[in-house]
């Protein structure tokens, strides 16, 4: 498996979730989700402004092998989305912990962020 971040949080769903900055946090889907979902073609993204709960669809995925959605671990608002994706989906695949991040995300109840797992966790999990 490849690089899991130390400093993320983990949903069991695939989706990442980077620490906490001035009430900010930035989500995307696992290097682990990229591989089985293969090549990358389109990814939909949520609206700047939209809120979700803790568990709700905010975006998808899809490859030439399937479609994913994709379920925040924390409840918010979107204040950003990662516009590079329209043209370039397949930065998910070259770089799912980082340039393929999909959307940033004011967290509302920081404490949902306990709920998720640390990397060790995440890393047994997927095995």
């Amino acid at each position: 498996m490849s690089a899991i971040p130390a400093d993320y949080k983990y949903s069991s769903e695939h989706e990442w979730v980077s620490p906490v900055v001035d009430g900010i946090v930035t989500l995307g889907i696992t290097d682990h989700a990229q591989s089985e979902l293969g090549d990358i073609v389109y990814v939909d993204l949520p609206a700047v402004g939209d809120s979700f709960s803790k568990g709700d669809n905010i975006a998808a995925v899809e490859s030439v092998k399937a479609a994913s959605d994709v379920y925040t671990p924390v409840s918010g608002e979107v204040v950003e989305v990662n516009e590079v994706l329209d043209a370039e989906p397949a930065t998910v695949n070259a770089d799912a912990n980082g340039a393929g991040w999909i959307c940033k995300v004011r967290i509302s109840d920081p404490a949902e962020l306990d709920e998720l797992m640390d990397a060790a966790a995440y890393e047994e999990f997927c095995k």
